[in-house]
């Protein structure tokens, strides 16, 4: 996938007409136009899959063979889709898809996951922001040995951080705390006082609760340096409208 992608399509996998209409519905609704091809059974699953797509989400619904037949079909076309298993309630069982999400019951609900997840497969615009050209460094290769299309800037302090942020939309922000001048919290509290869409991840080698919980309460995600690949994940998760990814698939 490209930033110049103008269309994508995905699976929606339901034994029930009103959870695939939702997905209809919601698709109409998006800036990005989603090809929705809804479908009820395994078999049905694997002819689809065979045209190609780019996401699938499955209804854990489906009765466990059917589902296991249907998650093989996926797997086995030249370019599996990015799968994801909709399950009900909070459940945090094992599961053998690429992500595990609520399983949508309203309209906004469908809406939201659909256009969190659709930045699984749309390089999302970060930006690193870190007073240290090593540690920029450093995030940027973390970045990259991820399993997500990220197309990423750099910045090395607060204040050029608020500039590229007014100029330029961005999805996530990659924060340092520990900054001369203008610090991490600092800049988090003036991209919330503007009222910048932005989700932010604030990273300090300070191993404090407190920092934590403080970056927390302003909306932030927090990781404590050094992190991997995996954290990062972990993370991102959350931002593309997943309860938990499969460290196991990628």
């Amino acid at each position: 996938m490209t930033i110049d992608l103008l269309s994508l399509r995905a699976l929606v996998v339901s034994p029930e007409e009103g959870l695939r209409d939702l997905f209809r519905q919601a698709s109409s609704s998006l800036s990005v136009p989603v090809e929705i091809v809804d479908v009820a059974s395994a078999a049905e699953c694997r002819s689809a899959a065979a045209a190609g797509a780019d996401l699938a989400y499955v209804d854990a619904a489906l009765h466990l063979e059917e589902f296991q037949r249907t998650t093989v079909a996926l797997r086995a076309v030249g370019k599996p889709p990015f799968t994801v298993q909709l399950a009900a309630g909070a459940s945090t069982q094992s599961f053998e898809t690429d992500g595990l999400a609520g399983r949508p019951s309203r309209f906004e609900e469908a809406k939201w996951l659909l256009e969190r997840s659709l930045r699984v497969r749309l390089p999302s615009r970060v930006l690193v922001v870190d007073d240290s050209a090593t540690m920029r460094s450093i995030v940027r290769k973390t970045l990259a040995s991820t399993r997500f299309p990220l197309d990423v800037s750099e910045a090395d302090e607060g204040f050029t951080a608020l500039k590229l942020v007014r100029n330029t939309e961005f999805h996530i922000v990659f924060l340092d705390y520990n900054m001369p001048d203008f610090s991490g919290l600092e800049t988090l509290a003036e991209f919330k006082r503007e009222q910048r869409r932005v989700n932010v991840v604030m990273m300090t080698s300070t191993p404090s609760a407190e920092l934590a919980d403080r970056a927390r309460s302003l909306g932030a995600a927090f990781l404590k340096k050094p992190f991997f690949p995996k954290d990062i994940e972990a993370v991102l998760s959350s931002f593309y409208g997943l309860r938990a990814l499969n460290p196991k698939r990628v």
